[in-house]
């Protein structure tokens, strides 16, 4: 019997579905309270080599925490490999692409294309910054540490839509999915290392 907590057959299809949902709130939101999330997404190659760069200090930390063994950054590891490293080792690589950029266009959409500028435009850009971080971390949070992590990387997130000189959100985009896409890969390897 597979302890996995995903059902392998319906994971990818449904993973995919809630990620791309996002993208949809993200827009109904915006038409709500006149909030365009498309705003500030401009494709551009330095765009791309910024995305590409920044995604490196993520990495490096996912895999730097992978290495320390203390309680609380073991019981996330744990809990990413018994749930998605177990349903994600049975995917391609060009799966956990697709999934990856779903998720990393659909949640910068939604929290830096609408939800960072909607509360900038009511309280300030600090505001703004913070508050739609603190949310990000808590819609991770698996684990209390798992939300601090998040919501600094989400910060991290939100301070890269400026890099270029311009805001765009195409830089976050690249970052959070190609980061996803990397984290995926790592979880799968050490998940089929264990096995």
């Amino acid at each position: 019997m597979d302890k996995s907590f995903f059902n392998f057959e319906q994971f990818f299809r449904s993973a995919c579905l809630f990620e791309a949902s996002l993208s949809v709130l993200a827009i109904l939101l915006g038409l709500f309270v006149n909030v365009n999330p498309f705003e500030n997404l401009h494709f551009s190659e330095i765009g791309i080599v910024y995305g590409v760069i920044g995604t490196a200090p993520l990495f490096i930390m996912f895999v730097s925490l992978e290495k320390i063994q203390v309680d609380s950054i073991s019981k996330i590891k744990d809990l990413l490999l018994n749930t998605l490293g177990s349903t994600l080792h049975k995917y391609h690589w060009t799966d956990l692409l697709i999934l990856a950029a779903i998720a990393g266009f659909s949640e910068e959409l939604l929290f830096r294309g609408f939800l960072q500028p909607w509360i900038a435009n009511s309280w300030g850009g600090m505001a703004g910054l913070i508050l739609s971080n603190l949310i990000f971390g808590l819609v991770h949070a698996v684990t209390p540490l798992y939300a601090i992590l998040a919501t600094l990387v989400g910060i991290y997130l939100g301070l890269s839509l400026d890099i270029t000189g311009e805001t765009n959100l195409f830089v976050p985009i690249i970052i959070h999915g190609l980061y996803d896409f990397l984290a995926f890969l790592a979880l799968m390897r050490t998940y089929k290392a264990r096995i």
